[in-house]
């Protein structure tokens, strides 16, 4: 079985590198992928269609060498800019103005959104503070996790939230069964 994420990942690293490097950019990070995975984004890729894992990796790999000076922190900006288009254009409805908790209760259908595999719980600590685990992905990338956390950060502060840490506390990519995610915020 192939895994499978959401076109919106895919498009989300194009938008990113777009905007904050400009096409040139974007054209030497194509360079640097395989022709197969060129061809992959010279055609159209649909933001609700499911595209290979691999395709996802090999443009994370291109983006850090060509963009991101080998600095893997460049995926929490992606992920900010991800948050940003998702969850103020096709997913607002996610978003929880006032109540980041309620926003982070719905983890498991946001990541049934962005991967096909695997599923996403959330639990809270306290009542501006929990856990997002992921269990089961089979596939994973420390790449995938700063876009995760990125995300994450910008989203609760989407719904009204200040000062949010997010911290990982666990990742598959390291060896770990899970990745798990520590998260705080004020109000």
């Amino acid at each position: 079985m192939t895994v499978k994420v959401k076109g919106a990942v895919l498009l989300s690293r194009k938008a990113f590198v777009c905007s904050e490097y400009g096409e040139d950019a974007w054209k030497r990070v194509l360079e640097a992928m395989s022709e197969e995975s060129r061809k992959q984004f010279h055609g159209l890729v649909l933001s609700a269609s499911w595209y290979p894992f691999e395709l996802n990796a090999e443009v994370d790999g291109a983006i850090v060498d060509v963009v991101g000076g080998g600095d893997l922190n460049i995926f929490k900006k992606i992920g900010v800019k991800s948050a940003q288009e998702n969850l103020n254009g096709p997913h607002k409805a996610f978003l929880a103005p006032g109540d980041p908790i309620k926003f982070l209760e719905q983890s498991d259908r946001i990541y049934r959104f962005y991967y096909d595999v695997g599923y996403r719980e959330f639990e809270a600590t306290g009542s501006n503070s929990g856990v997002i685990t992921t269990y089961e992905a089979e596939t994973f990338s420390e790449t995938d996790c700063l876009t995760v956390i990125g995300w994450y950060e910008e989203a609760i502060k989407m719904c009204g939230a200040k000062r949010v840490v997010m911290t990982e506390e666990a990742c598959r990519a390291r060896g770990d069964a899970n990745c798990r995610y520590r998260v705080s915020f004020e109000m």
